[in-house]
């Protein structure tokens, strides 16, 4: 029952067979004596010398992740490894998220290919933590490795969040509390009714005292992310990107526009294509939950995966795929960036205006921005179960005082944009420290705004005049024809981003919330900006 509704529900085709075997409890020796476990699926007839697919994962080996992700692969031509990750699940060793997963990995794979069952070929894949497993050893792999398959991950998972202009709080304490708790019985289930208390441990001050307050006790995941910003020492051995050039083997990458990892995974595509690798790339438009992103990477496994695994070529088919929201419709593109598409900068103007012509001479705009009552996080890059993400109504945070909008004249002609997406905003605030956070929105000719991307960063000295550089999320949009583009300005989407205190202190020692009054000037000699990649229809 379970494998026919999971084939209606992700619209797979039928299995070769539903009859399958499940050794349990395999173990694995690592080269520092640990021994870590998995379980081995296979067709009960014939399972033996079918390729081999491995994933390593945090999360268990039973459950969610052994029925939407093993199960339908085991069932449609291939025998499936899924290990858990050391510290987890019964697996030795102590849980230390990333530092171990390559060594680790290396050492799983040489033991795949040792085991009497295999066939000769072995693919990976597997989505967010699962995918990263598969960078931190994707430039040491044998010849047996055919092909992986990485989904809404990157090859230096989390170190984005880590920034310390734009640390994501939601994130990574979301994260830590989940796989602190998931061994406990029912642990998703008291994951998603945690939501109050998680909202209220997110709002502690000092951010320090969070896990206290949410588990009961210290969690040293959690004060890891806390104390260490993205670019220090400690993090440096989980991050892999600088090997991704190195990758030979072939890669089929899955991604969303609403994805968290979604900027480093371009980053790593673009990093295989320079090198001379031909790489697949498919983005959908998905947060990193969407069910879809699942059903696309099996359907990559079994296309892509199998075909290389048998030592044949897949089908023929653009190297970048991507859905066009907007359009409502999948576009095949030559490469990523697409070469046609241009930068295109619409103006902040007076009065709430955007438009391609500079802006006059006119009074700057402010706000009065609170982190004791911050800008709310609404729709958009989310990575948290539970959490709506994507496109969302943002009428009520447009109505609030500490947003200010500039929104275009009605689109006579449909604008289509496809690509990275960036601001130039000439800033100043009351404080020297503050966060400046932009947002694109269509609004419809009803006068619903809907989110499209957007981005936050942190400015030191902000108490001067200066203009403020935002990267906001790549994405491809189409505007038709009676819409209007409209972009935000706050400093804050909290919980999503930490909220900037306005004190100058250590995210995980603040202690004081100080309000600020933020300006944005637009006039000739300080032009504010957004740049929109377009190609007019």
């Amino acid at each position: 029952m379970t494998s026919l509704l999971l084939q209606k529900s992700l619209g797979l085709p039928a299995p070769m067979t539903r009859d399958l075997v499940v050794e349990r409890d395999l173990e694995v020796p690592m080269r520092d004596g640990t021994v870590l476990l998995a379980d081995r699926w296979a067709p009960r007839a014939g399972g033996e010398n079918l390729p081999a697919v491995l994933m390593r994962s945090p999360y268990g080996r039973r459950g969610v992740v052994a029925v939407q992700l093993v199960r339908p692969l085991a069932e449609r031509g291939f025998q499936v490894v899924l290990q858990s990750s050391r510290g987890t699940a019964g697996s030795g060793g102590d849980f230390d998220p990333l530092r171990s997963e390559r060594l680790d990995g290396i050492d799983t794979v040489e033991w795949v290919c040792k085991q009497p069952w295999f066939g000769g070929s072995l693919v990976l894949c597997g989505p967010s933590y699962l995918g990263y497993t598969q960078w931190a050893m994707a430039d040491q792999l044998p010849a047996q490795v055919k092909a992986m398959i990485p989904a809404v991950t990157e090859s230096a998972l989390g170190l984005a969040f880590l920034r310390r202009e734009a640390f994501g709080l939601e994130s990574l304490f979301g994260w830590g509390l989940l796989v602190e708790q998931q061994e406990r019985r029912l642990a998703m289930a008291r994951f998603l009714l945690g939501a109050r208390r998680r909202r209220r441990a997110e709002a502690v001050l000092p951010l320090s005292g969070a896990d206290q307050v949410a588990l009961g006790h210290r969690s040293d995941i959690i004060q890891n992310f806390l104390a260490h910003d993205a670019d220090a020492p400690f993090w440096a051995p989980t991050d892999g990107s600088d090997r991704v050039p190195d990758v030979t083997i072939p890669t089929s990458l899955v991604g969303g526009w609403f994805d968290v990892f979604l900027v480093g995974q371009l980053r790593d595509y673009t990093r295989l294509e320079a090198a001379g690798r031909r790489p697949r790339l498919t983005i959908g438009p998905w947060s990193h939950t969407s069910v879809p992103v699942v059903k696309t990477m099996l359907e990559e496994t079994l296309e892509f995966g199998m075909a290389h695994a048998r030592g044949t070529a897949p089908a023929d088919r653009a190297p970048v795929r991507v859905f066009v929201m907007g359009a409502e419709q999948w576009r095949d593109l030559s490469a990523w960036p697409p070469p046609e598409y241009a930068p295109q900068r619409f103006h902040l103007h007076a009065a709430g205006r955007l438009a391609l012509d500079p802006p006059p001479d006119s009074a700057p705009d402010s706000y009065r921005y609170d982190p004791a009552d911050p800008t709310p996080a609404v729709g958009g890059v989310r990575m948290l179960p539970g959490i709506k993400a994507g496109r969302v109504d943002n009428t009520a945070l447009e109505a609030r005082s500490d947003v200010l909008t500039y929104t275009s004249d009605t689109l006579i002609d449909d604008i289509e944009m496809i690509g990275d997406v960036s601001a130039d905003i000439w800033f100043r605030s009351s404080l020297p420290h503050a966060d400046v956070f932009v947002r694109v929105c269509d609004v419809d000719p009803a006068g619903r705004s809907t989110n499209i991307c957007d981005g936050l960063t942190g400015v030191t000295e902000a108490d001067e005049l200066s203009r403020v550089t935002v990267a906001l999320s790549p994405t491809a949009y189409l505007f038709r024809t009676g819409h209007r583009i409209r972009v935000q300005i706050s400093s804050g989407a909290f919980p999503q981003y930490n909220r900037n205190p306005g004190t100058g202190e250590t995210r995980h020692t603040a202690t004081q919330l100080k309000p600020a009054t933020q300006t944005i000037v637009h006039d000739p000699d300080h032009p504010s900006t957004i740049s929109l990649p377009t190609r007019t229809r």
